[in-house]
């Protein structure tokens, strides 16, 4: 069997309009979104946004109040080869004294694959070495590494996988990008859930943001990022002839800042540019980015399960 995916047509995951009721309540709210082949989304969301939900029913595995979801162009339970299609992964376990190989083994046999195929995905995901071991004996980041493993048995032209760098040393978070991409320039289409915000902006191409099991915000990484207000931060010990003259250059641009100003809408090398002519000493001169972590809590603050005060030492809940 091969590595690359099948060279049938498809490979979009759509969701349109999903809504999942639980006793009255909505889990999952008018959801709609599209992932497309050969990238990787990163599925988004505080604690009881929906998410787990979401990708049980883009499986199948819930039924949903209204709405359908599609991949690679059928409902899941119409898919005549789903494990050709869909590889997914979204509770890992695996018995603590069965081997890797074993374990994946397995799943072969329920699949109706040959037994190489194990060993063939054991390679893909650098587990050669320890695949005779026990499962129970690998660490926390090894033990992440039969999930994608077992998502890969079929050979699928999607995966989805639920918080597959959960655990994951700095090197194993680095394989795992480099894994993922691989995977996508296959044309692959990835589906990830995670909550390690600043690995995910690394490895995605798109994120589906959700919040209260609705959609808050979906877009390329350079789109949102975009969307953001970017600034330079100016501080040092007289900031008076700078402030003056960014007033009359762009008026508005100056807000102060702790120990120093803000400016809006002003490149930070023209700020320099203008610290030089009015002979202003600088401490500090530097963008003030801001990233996907930053446009994540922007959205969902106070949409999870639960909302701790950003200071450790007040205590209890914020309104």
């Amino acid at each position: 069997m091969t590595t690359t995916p099948s060279a049938q047509p498809g490979g979009q995951i759509v969701a349109s309009h999903l809504t999942k009721v639980y006793g009255g309540q909505r889990a999952v709210d008018d959801l709609s979104f599209t992932v497309e082949p050969g990238s990787i989304t990163g599925f988004l969301g505080p604690n009881g946004a929906g998410k787990s939900t979401t990708l049980r029913m883009l499986l199948g595995l819930s039924t949903p109040t209204s709405g359908t979801s599609t991949v690679a162009g059928r409902a899941y339970a119409d898919l005549p080869d789903p494990l050709a299609v869909v590889g997914s992964v979204l509770d890992p376990a695996f018995h603590p004294g069965r081997t890797g190989r074993d374990h994946l083994r397995v799943y072969c046999a329920a699949a109706g694959l040959p037994d190489k195929r194990a060993d063939e995905v054991l390679h893909l995901v650098g587990l050669d070495k320890a695949a005779r071991r026990k499962a129970g004996g690998y660490s926390l980041g090894m033990r992440q590494r039969p999930g994608p493993a077992t998502a890969l048995l079929g050979n699928p032209r999607i995966l989805m996988l639920d918080e597959p760098a959960n655990g994951l040393d700095p090197e194993g978070i680095q394989w795992l990008r480099r894994f993922l991409r691989h995977l996508a320039d296959e044309g692959r289409t990835i589906l990830i859930s995670s909550h390690l915000l600043q690995e995910v902006e690394q490895t995605v191409d798109r994120v589906v943001i959700i919040a209260k099991g609705r959609l808050v915000r979906e877009g390329t990484v350079a789109e949102l990022s975009g969307s953001l207000e970017q600034a330079t931060v100016v501080r040092g010990p007289d900031l008076s002839r700078l402030a003056a003259e960014l007033e009359r250059v762009a008026p508005g641009s100056v807000s102060t800042a702790a120990d120093g100003l803000r400016v809006r809408g002003v490149p930070t090398r023209r700020v320099g540019e203008l610290a030089f002519a009015t002979q202003t000493l600088l401490h500090e001169l530097a963008d003030d980015k801001k990233d996907l972590e930053y446009l994540y809590f922007q959205l969902t603050a106070g949409q999870g399960e639960y909302e701790t005060s950003a200071d450790p030492s007040a205590g209890g809940h914020r309104p």
